[in-house]
């Protein structure tokens, strides 16, 4: 059967694909526009498969709150170039996803990409853009915070978020306080909260490689125990996040900034998200 420009502009218009993507799966599909919606998103896989070993380099991060503050989400949608990391289409699926992200409640980006987005899985959504632009997209990361009251950060041009948990708020408006704290994570990528929370295997590490430089060093064995416990108290202080000194005020701890703002206040959990 002939297919008329008509046609083809009304299967653009359903998809978005390229007008000469939407007449040739037409054709194919002898003018049954659900057929050649499949043979469009067929291709789109097969362009999905074909870059699956290409760097993902570019993109950028997502980022919701609910309107009590209580809950974050936060995603990196993942893209091959700059160009397309800016295209409308792109932050359009990737506003998309965090909605439906928001509202399903999803453990994992595996289960998120298995929610619908309209007749689509978000999985069938990325990879119909996928065969529309040429280029691969990954979800990279997806976290959810949830608290008395969780903040949002944005940072470098949309490539870094932050969602900050505090607690002790007593009614004080901590918006402001979030977001500095929001930035100290995006500039100092501290490791935990605070002491108590960095991993064992980390102590274990810092630890041995105190001794080692103390030993270096011509330290009495006698003391290297001390002297890398020294060491990792100084690594603490460095590296988690309630311990760094403040960047907006290097007098100040960020334990100690948070406690101006209201008495009490401070960070239960937080999560940062880059993209590259």
């Amino acid at each position: 059967m002939a297919i008329t420009a008509q046609d083809v502009n009304k299967l653009r218009q359903m998809t978005g694909a390229g007008m000469m993507d939407c007449k040739k799966a037409l054709t194919e599909a002898e003018g049954d526009f659900d057929q050649a919606i499949d043979i469009l998103r067929k291709k789109g896989q097969k362009v999905s498969a074909s870059r699956a070993d290409r760097e993902v380099t570019e993109g950028s991060v997502f980022v919701k709150t609910n309107d009590d503050n209580s809950e974050g989400v936060l995603i990196a949608l993942n893209c091959e170039t700059d160009f397309v990391g800016k295209n409308e289409e792109f932050i359009a699926l990737g506003n998309a996803i965090l909605d439906v992200a928001f509202t399903s409640n999803a453990a994992s980006t595996e289960e998120l990409m298995n929610q619908s987005i309209g007749s689509l899985t978000v999985a069938e959504k990325i990879t119909e853009l996928v065969g529309k632009i040429g280029e691969k997209i990954e979800i990279s990361q997806y976290v959810r915070v949830s608290g008395e009251a969780v903040v949002p950060y944005i940072h470098a041009g949309n490539k870094l978020g932050v969602l900050v948990s505090l607690k002790g708020v007593n009614g004080a408006d901590v918006q402001d306080a979030g977001k500095d704290v929001g930035m100290q994570i995006a500039a100092m990528n501290p490791v935990a909260v605070d002491k108590d929370g960095v991993d064992a295997t980390i102590v274990e590490k810092e630890l041995e490689i105190g001794k080692e430089q103390a030993l270096a060093e011509g330290k009495p064995e006698n003391i290297v125990e001390k002297i890398a416990q020294g060491k990792l108290q100084k690594f603490y202080k460095d590296n988690t996040l309630l311990n760094q000194q403040f960047v907006k005020d290097s007098s100040l701890t960020v334990a100690a900034y948070l406690n101006t703002v209201t008495s009490g206040l401070t960070v239960t959990e937080f999560k940062r998200v880059s993209i590259g």
